[in-house]
């Protein structure tokens, strides 16, 4: 699976940034 760059949506659903929701404690 594809981690989506961090500015880019996140691919959980939320409609947040990846950096700002899953991304944020990677």
């Amino acid at each position: 699976e594809a981690t989506p760059g961090r500015n880019d949506p996140c691919s959980c659903g939320s409609g947040k940034k990846y950096k700002k929701c899953c991304g944020a404690n990677a």
